[in-house]
């Protein structure tokens, strides 16, 4: 017999712990931002995926108003940076709660590199960032879906496969479980989809 928690019964902080412990793994937006007075913000979202092909649009969730979102608001760009193993303690020290004031990729030892088509910079550091202009914002109870439109995405070189797209090891993603847990890059198995049925 199962366990049941019923949404009537469970607070809001056991809820959101009980979600990120099930709804697992999930990837990470590393997301760049740049203050209406030029100061950068880096912080990482695990609330986040693709939401449209066309046009290319990601987006991310913010629980509660944060430093993000409201230079998100205000200058109408953010980017993406993918969250890498190698780069997992930064991406974890960026997590803290920094003074509005306070540029967190240098505060975390991190290379700023100027965008192709926005202004909040891409963290050098890492293998690809997705340039985004801002697409719309969804308010959900007490978080904040944010919309980007995909302006570009800019991939290290090293990272590439042969076929042009990024290399799964090479990119060597970070995923978010539940509590204080990471997931490393996972085991890749190929499977093609089926055809249509007969």
């Amino acid at each position: 017999m199962r366990t049941v928690f019923s949404a009537a019964d469970v607070s809001g902080n056991r809820m959101y712990a009980l979600l990120t412990a099930s709804v697992v793994p999930r990837p990470i937006a590393w997301v760049s931002t740049r203050a209406a007075d030029g100061t950068a913000n880096l912080a990482p979202y695990s609330f986040f995926t693709v939401a449209s092909v066309s046009p290319a649009v990601v987006q991310f969730t913010s629980v509660t108003r944060k430093d993000s979102l409201r230079n998100i608001e205000e200058t109408g760009e953010f980017v993406v940076n993918l969250a890498s193993a190698p780069l997992i303690e930064r991406v974890n020290a960026s997590s803290a709660v920094f003074p509005p004031d306070v540029d967190e990729l240098a505060a975390v030892g991190l290379t700023a590199e100027p965008s192709a088509t926005v202004a909040p910079p891409r963290v050098a550091e890492s293998p690809v960032a997705i340039e985004c202009g801002l697409y719309r914002v969804v308010e959900v109870g007490n978080s904040f879906v944010v919309m980007g439109e995909v302006r570009a995405v800019a991939v290290r070189p090293d990272c590439l496969a042969e076929d042009g797209l990024p290399e799964f090891a090479a990119i060597a993603p970070l995923s978010r479980l539940g509590r204080t847990e990471w997931g490393l890059p996972p085991e890749v198995r190929e499977l093609p989809r089926p055809g249509r049925p007969e």
